[in-house]
């Protein structure tokens, strides 16, 4: 048998190579899930939201109940700078860049956004920027007249259109709460890493919505909407069953959602995500407001308090060109809207492609145009979703 001696510094050569490429892997890993930075960091109290929905679900009403308390930071679909770079794509293939621009945003390192903006930018290159409260209002926009504290959108433009980020930022570490609304996650696993990041106190609040209310919807809106269905089906050219291909993939995502946080929910879940149905929200506002506040530690106010009710309690019902407007509303009428105005062919084909979403998420079927029309039939179910956490397996039971 033929025995081979090595030297003991060829071997000690070795070892340190190892050494070296393990440590290089490591490092590199590490730079791809979390920042050092971030870890030695903690929240200081400082919690972060993510409004989880899809596209004309009351997703911006929602926003706004948000945006409108003086605790909240709030920027609408930050994503967006994201999907709008790119001519075509899938939705899948950006979901880590979609994860790791909001990690940095919830960590108000708004310099992320960079990226995706001209060298010499304003604060007007964040996607829908006037809409933010916090942008609008000192520090983040110059000092106002002294009988204002906030700006309207039509003097936000005109007064707090400042250079580059900074104010921003700075603006972002002064507020407790950090609440981001996004449509474009399709699942829950790809922020798994943000949960878990100890830099981050995360809730995320997923608002779903009676598909057929979000078909009518989409169709008003549908030419602001083809670019977004592209990447949802992760397909250049839209066919004539695309709307409802979208629907299918939409409603797949909320019983994805919902089975990660509550029936197969990991442990640093628990207490994370709480479930909410637009059509509870208009009907109840004030309470169900309340309960969403109460999840995510925030306190209601008076002027809230009027808020919400001038702005669900309206007599305008609202037309296509108000799609992507927050105004006052009769909310509970406009939630009904498509019992009365949507085809009931298309709702036989949305409800065949959303049939387990729908049952899941407490929708009745409708089964004929009289049945549709007869708006005394209440189509939710109450407490279908709801869901309390057991301490002691850590596990999670549906109520019925």
């Amino acid at each position: 048998m033929l025995h081979f001696r090595i030297p003991a510094p060829a071997v000690l050569g070795l070892v340190l190579l190892q050494v070296s490429v393990m440590v290089l892997f490591i490092g590199y890993h590490g730079q791809i899930t979390q920042h050092p930075s971030d870890s030695a960091t903690v929240t200081g109290g400082k919690v972060h939201v993510l409004l989880l929905s899809s596209w004309r679900s009351g997703s911006s009403f929602m926003g706004q109940v948000f945006n409108n308390h003086p605790s909240v930071f709030y920027l609408m679909e930050p994503a967006w700078h994201v999907w709008g770079s790119l001519e075509s794509s899938a939705a899948h293939r950006m979901r880590m860049a979609v994860r790791d621009l909001m990690h940095r945003i919830f960590l108000c390192d708004l310099s992320v956004l960079e990226a995706y903006m001209p060298i010499r930018h304003n604060v007007s290159n964040i996607f829908m920027w006037s809409h933010s409260q916090a942008l609008c209002s000192p520090p983040a926009c110059p000092p106002l007249s002294p009988q204002h504290t906030t700006a309207q959108i039509p003097d936000c433009k005109k007064h707090c259109n400042v250079p580059g980020l900074g104010r921003a930022e700075a603006a972002c570490h002064t507020y407790s709460h950090v609440v981001l609304k996004e449509v474009r996650f399709f699942e829950l696993e790809s922020l798994f890493p943000l949960l878990q990041d100890p830099s981050l106190d995360l809730r995320i609040v997923h608002l779903v919505r009676d598909p057929r209310a979000v078909f009518r919807s989409r169709e008003e809106s549908l030419p602001n909407l083809l670019k977004d269905s592209s990447f949802v089906l992760g397909e250049k050219t839209l066919t004539s069953d695309s709307q409802q291909r979208v629907m299918q993939e939409i409603c797949r995502s909320h019983i994805r959602i919902y089975d990660t946080a509550v029936r197969k929910a990991p442990d640093f879940l628990r207490g994370r995500y709480k479930l909410v149905r637009y059509e509870d929200v208009v009907q109840n506002p004030l309470e169900q407001i309340q309960h969403i506040y109460d999840f995510v530690g925030l306190k209601m106010t008076e002027p809230l308090q009027k808020w919400i009710y001038k702005f669900t309690h309206g007599t305008s019902k609202g037309t296509p060109s108000d799609a992507f407007r927050i105004i006052e509303r009769n909310a509970s009428e406009v939630s009904k809207a498509w019992r009365v105005s949507l085809d009931f062919k298309k709702v036989q084909q949305v409800q065949q492609v959303c049939k387990s979403a729908m049952s899941l998420l407490g929708y009745r079927l409708v089964h004929s145009e009289v049945e549709q029309k007869q708006l005394d039939i209440d189509l939710t179910r109450s407490q279908m979703y709801s869901f309390t956490w057991h301490s002691a397996n850590k596990s999670a039971t549906t109520k019925n």
